[in-house]
């Protein structure tokens, strides 16, 4: 069986290409990229590395050409998704590929505010109309993100966040990555989705306990509303204001209770119990 991977080059993409070159010959594995100079380590190993741009349809067929099983890691190209990841299936489609698997975002449905929920709602709806065989991965929100964010909360005395007494079960990449792996060179995840999350729900409150754990200073939890958040993320940060919205979007979603799932996928699937937020803490002051 062949595998392919479209967006290869992203973390998620080579975690997950690293795990499968443990289980399958490299030859049977396509790593698809905007740029296959990335990719050179994996073309050395025997990965079979093509380009492949979701605005290049045509380009998508051929590279997804001989591929049975692919793994379809979501754009991020905010705004312009659904249709880039709609030509993305109809290539797979063209070329052959029976099964796709999308990494998706937890809860994808019309009631999350989180603004990357609408895309991936109509990236899930284009795939299960393809007629394709599909597995939907709804990861939860990284927890190897927040590692910054401790930092700076040890630096400030104070965690600000917008989530309230919300709570996410946030998950590490490298366990997406793995879930990923198994899907597709494993079977009988067809027609599953997957909540693909870490082993426990943790508030903003959580965090700032963990930080002030760490840093061995007090740390206070600082709930805020939704534009003081994004005027903080502009004025502190630098972000520009719709990126900083699209962030606080994420934060009222856990305010409302929009992202509070937790799963043993990780578990069921890969035979490893996740990391937890603490674990990928730990294993950064390893680092």
């Amino acid at each position: 069986m062949t595998i392919g991977i479209s967006g290869a080059s992203g973390q998620l993409g080579r975690a997950a290409a690293d795990l499968l070159l443990e289980r399958v010959d490299p030859g049977e594995l396509v790593l698809v990229t905007r740029d296959p100079s990335q990719l050179d380590a994996y073309a050395a190993r025997g990965a079979s590395v093509r380009r492949g741009d979701f605005d290049d349809p045509q380009g998508l067929r051929e590279a997804y050409a001989g591929v049975e099983t692919l793994l379809l890691i979501s754009g991020a190209d905010i705004g312009r998704r659904v249709a880039q990841h709609a030509a993305a299936i109809d290539a797979g489609k063209a070329a052959g590929v029976r099964h796709i698997a999308y990494t998706s975002i937890i809860n994808p449905s019309e009631s999350n505010p989180a603004a990357a929920a609408e895309e991936h709602r109509g990236t899930e709806e284009a795939l299960r109309a393809s007629g394709l065989e599909w597995t939907m991965l709804r990861n939860g929100i990284y927890g190897d993100l927040q590692l910054m964010g401790v930092q700076a909360a040890i630096a400030t005395g104070r965690h600000v966040h917008n989530g309230g007494d919300g709570a996410v079960a946030y998950v590490a990449r490298a366990d997406c990555a793995a879930v990923a792996a198994e899907v597709l060179a494993g079977s009988g995840h067809e027609g599953k989705n997957y909540d693909v999350t870490g082993p426990e729900l943790v508030s903003g409150a959580d965090i700032a306990a963990l930080a002030s754990e760490r840093g061995g200073v007090p740390v206070e939890a600082v709930s805020v509303d939704d534009e003081t958040y994004v005027a903080g993320l502009v004025e502190h940060a630098g972000l520009p204001e719709p990126i900083a919205r699209f962030l606080a979007s994420f934060g009222r979603a856990t305010r409302e209770g929009q992202l509070n799932a937790r799963s043993d996928v990780v578990e069921t699937l890969t035979g490893r119990a996740p990391r937890s937020l603490r674990d990928l803490l730990d294993a950064a002051d390893r680092a």
